[in-house]
């Protein structure tokens, strides 16, 4: 037993960080000689591992609007979340404001059926030190984004796409795929024969594999997915192999359900799987 203990510890803490991942919609107020005295906020966290997480964060206000991004630590015991932005990806504001990067320390809370998150924040000026008017924010669960959904993607595959040169070719819908869990298990096999099929793969355009070859062991990808949003998975054929065109198994699991779909990518065609999740 005293073994059993700490393993459901660890089980209970992932599945509770796993919780966060989602979109996150409310209000972040500001004192007194800030820009505006409150703003909509949407948090979006993209990708958590343990108790760590990444993803962006938007501020807006009509046509002005910040996207940030950001990586964030959950303490499964206390419920305390502490989230430090790090870049601005993308500004548009008024000339007079300076878009402010900040830190949140918030509390993870259930109201009813809704999930809350509540604190405070502070932070410093975009390219100085100079410190914001600090403020609140109020946060819960959303069932869709106001903005586009990004896919996560490490630094090194980012830097590759960025030198991609894809043929243009057309895409071949396989499936479409309504799933029940934010969590899914994408598995990749060589078909047939293993003939040293090569592909990258693609999700919603970021690439998450590049040029792996396929064999008899399952090349593997993890996904995080957010609910009502539309996501496309694209098997992107970088060689035929010795006996064309390229071909895979591709097995999707999500939840209690499994899917086992047959690709078949050529230099004309990319093989394409559709998917989005829908709470029950």
């Amino acid at each position: 037993m005293r073994f059993l203990l700490p393993l459901l510890l660890v089980l209970t803490m992932d599945a509770n960080a796993q919780l966060l991942t989602g979109v996150w919609g409310g209000i972040r107020t500001q004192n007194a000689g800030g820009c505006f005295p409150e703003y909509s906020t949407e948090l979006h966290i993209i990708h958590m591992q343990n108790n760590s997480f990444m993803g962006n964060v938007y501020s807006y206000d009509h046509e002005r609007f910040t996207k940030i991004n950001f990586t964030g630590k959950y303490n499964p015991l206390t419920h305390r979340i502490v989230i430090i932005e790090s870049a601005v990806l993308q500004y548009n504001v008024p000339d007079s404001c300076i878009p402010c990067i900040k830190t949140y320390e918030l509390t993870f809370s259930k109201n009813g059926l809704s999930d809350i998150l509540q604190g405070e924040w502070r932070g410093h000026e975009m390219g100085n030190n100079n410190n914001c008017q600090p403020g609140k924010i109020s946060l819960s669960r959303l069932a869709k984004s106001n903005f586009p959904i990004d896919v996560y993607q490490n630094d090194t595959l980012a830097n590759m796409q960025k030198k991609l040169k894809l043929q243009n070719r057309e895409k071949d819908v396989v499936q479409t795929i309504s799933i029940d869990t934010a969590f899914i298990k994408i598995e990749l096999y060589d078909n047939a024969e293993i003939d040293d099929d090569t592909v990258s793969v693609f999700l919603n355009n970021t690439l998450l594999l590049y040029k792996k070859r396929l064999t008899g062991k399952p090349l593997v990808l993890d996904v995080n997915v957010f609910a009502n949003t539309e996501y496309e998975l694209m098997m992107y054929a970088e060689n035929l192999g010795r006996i064309p065109p390229n071909t895979s198994l591709m097995v999707i699991t999500a939840g209690r359900k499994r899917y086992q779909l047959h690709l078949s990518s050529s230099e004309q065609k990319s093989a394409v799987v559709k998917f989005k999740y829908v709470p029950l």
